[in-house]
């Protein structure tokens, strides 16, 4: 089978001694990993399309029976230039990545997921980045893959608990305590749902220190109330 797909790279892993694998979000398929051969040589052609984050049309083809595509082809739509010029957001960006690659199984599609990051990507290209993003994109995230929250907990005015859910990412700025206490709260709400869901910690925050500029945001501790709310307001995945 021979499809072409709009496409996010999540990860890439050199393999071989030319090839990549990689895994990729696609708009109709979801999550899938895939082969390009030959990208790591001087006349490689695919190259830009197996680099993390790039965004583009990719045309795979799959065996019958087989679990790897094979990325026979492609266009570019986006690398993101100003993201990979700037370590912070390269940081997020990959950060967002990971969380996707993490929190979706392969092979179901999801509009929503797609269009959020590819919304997070071109918000972080030429936007302004402010300390709410990553707790932003987690909630909303935790919502498409079915551990949502059905009402603001830890005591979040349902307007911040909207506005972190519905508004641009860039335009996320605050600056009363009211509304940073809240955001403090938001992040303790995403690091409880990583550390509770996943059998292993994101290699984006330990790699580019992400979990300590999280951490740096609290302003204060969670009683043992906050924390059992915490722990029965967080549900299931639907799939």
């Amino acid at each position: 089978m021979i499809f072409t797909d709009s496409g996010i790279i999540l990860f890439r892993q050199d393999f071989r001694e030319a090839d990549r694998i990689v895994s990729l979000y696609t708009r109709e398929h979801g999550r899938i990993n895939a082969r390009l051969p030959g990208v790591m040589r001087p006349a490689g052609k695919l190259k830009a399309l197996s680099e993390p984050f790039a965004f583009g049309d990719y045309r795979i083809y799959v065996r019958r029976g087989g679990v790897i595509g094979t990325v026979t082809g492609g266009k570019i739509n986006n690398i993101f230039p100003n993201i990979r010029h700037n370590l912070k957001r390269t940081a997020l960006a990959m950060h967002f990545c990971e969380l996707v690659q993490r929190l979706t199984p392969l092979h179901q599609p999801s509009e929503g997921k797609f269009e959020l990051l590819c919304k997070a990507l071109t918000e972080l290209e030429y936007g302004e980045v402010n300390p709410a993003f990553q707790a932003a994109f987690t909630l909303r995230l935790m919502a498409l893959a079915g551990f949502g929250l059905d009402r603001p907990v830890l005591k979040i005015s349902p307007e911040f608990w909207r506005r972190i859910h519905e508004d641009e990412l860039s335009s996320l700025t605050f600056t009363e305590p009211e509304d940073l206490l809240s955001l403090s709260k938001c992040n303790s709400v995403c690091r409880r749902f990583l550390s509770r869901y996943l059998t292993y910690p994101l290699n984006t925050l330990r790699n580019f220190t992400l979990e300590q500029d999280a951490q740096s945001l609290l302003e204060t501790e969670l009683t043992e109330q906050d924390e059992a709310e915490l722990t029965a307001a967080v549900r299931q995945p639907a799939y």
